[in-house]
């Protein structure tokens, strides 16, 4: 009898042992959900509505109307194009060099430790001061750093752009290039960490040259940790919002999809439109997310594995 009693209080008490370790992290979860989760549901909320501060008699629900014109709207339809192909031009760019200045400083050299801090600070960098020293410090058109180097070199007859005017969207990307390319740099410096020394100390012994190590081994080992870069810099360059409005303003052609929300919100006062237009960029947004977490996963087993 007691046997059985024991056993049937045993499911009770594993119940109780695993709400006495969730507990303290209700809270924790509680102020995630009102931080994040509640501004998300009133941000929908919204976007089913008719409400625009100009007009405020005519505030009621609009349905789909406003995903309607989100997506119909030649401005935002532009705003897509220039979000996409900002996103793409800096994630391969920052790929690109960070996968170079890894395989640099993935060998051993005098001060390699010093080197690699150094390289990491352009991500650092708090965003709106990074914009700021690109535009003020390095495109100004009288006191900028390029136009300086072309004087010194050219002499007095050089040249002197307007980079920023002539080159808007080049000027956005090379100022989120210069931040993110340390943070691609990390994550394949990373994957160059992991590579099976042993396998390619063999293949060299077999005397493949350095470009065939490269082509068939290191490159398809680094595969998944390119996807990881591309996929979590893409989640956030899809965001972003400084280096546009602090360079551009978005003018030129520069504006991106967070920039046209803001232009929506505070300029047109159309909170329903700006709202409907935040919930495709945070539906996109997850679905690359979503990408990101099974190349996690997908490491995270590899790694087991071994």
């Amino acid at each position: 009898m007691t046997t059985t009693q024991e056993k049937k209080a045993q499911p009770a008490l594993r119940r109780s042992g695993d709400w006495a370790r969730r507990a303290p992290l209700l809270p924790a979860l509680v102020f995630l959900i009102i931080v994040t989760q509640l501004p998300f549901v009133g941000t929908l909320v919204i976007s089913f509505m008719n409400w625009n501060a100009y007009y405020p008699d005519e505030r009621g629900f609009a349905g789909f109307d406003n995903f309607a014109r989100v997506l119909t709207d030649v401005t935002t339809r532009e705003a897509i194009v220039t979000t996409i192909v900002l996103t793409v031009s800096v994630v391969l760019i920052s790929l690109l060099l960070g996968m170079l200045i890894a395989l640099l400083l993935d060998r051993a050299f005098l001060g390699r430790g010093f080197v690699r801090t150094m390289m990491i600070t352009p991500f650092l960098v708090v965003p709106v001061a990074a914009a700021l020293v690109w535009k003020h410090a390095l495109y100004n058109p009288e006191y900028g750093l390029f136009n300086g180097l072309l004087t010194g070199i050219f002499g007095a007859g050089a040249p002197q752009p307007d980079w920023v005017s002539t080159m808007p969207l080049t000027s956005v990307v090379a100022a989120l290039v210069w931040q993110w390319t340390p943070f691609m740099m990390l994550i394949i410096l990373a994957g160059l960490q992991s590579k099976p020394l042993d396998v390619i100390e063999a293949a060299q012994i077999d005397g493949c040259s350095p470009f065939q190590v490269f082509r068939h081994m290191t490159f398809p080992h680094l595969r998944q940790y390119l996807e990881l870069g591309g996929l979590l810099g893409s989640i956030y360059i899809v965001q972003n919002f400084d280096a546009v409005f602090t360079i551009t303003s978005g003018g030129l052609g520069t504006a991106n999809l967070p920039y046209t929300i803001y232009q929506t919100f505070y300029n047109a006062q159309d909170y329903g439109r700006a709202s409907a237009a935040g919930v495709v960029v945070v539906i996109g947004t997850i679905l690359i997310a979503t990408l990101a977490l099974r190349t996690v996963s997908s490491l995270f087993r590899e790694e087991g594995s071994r």
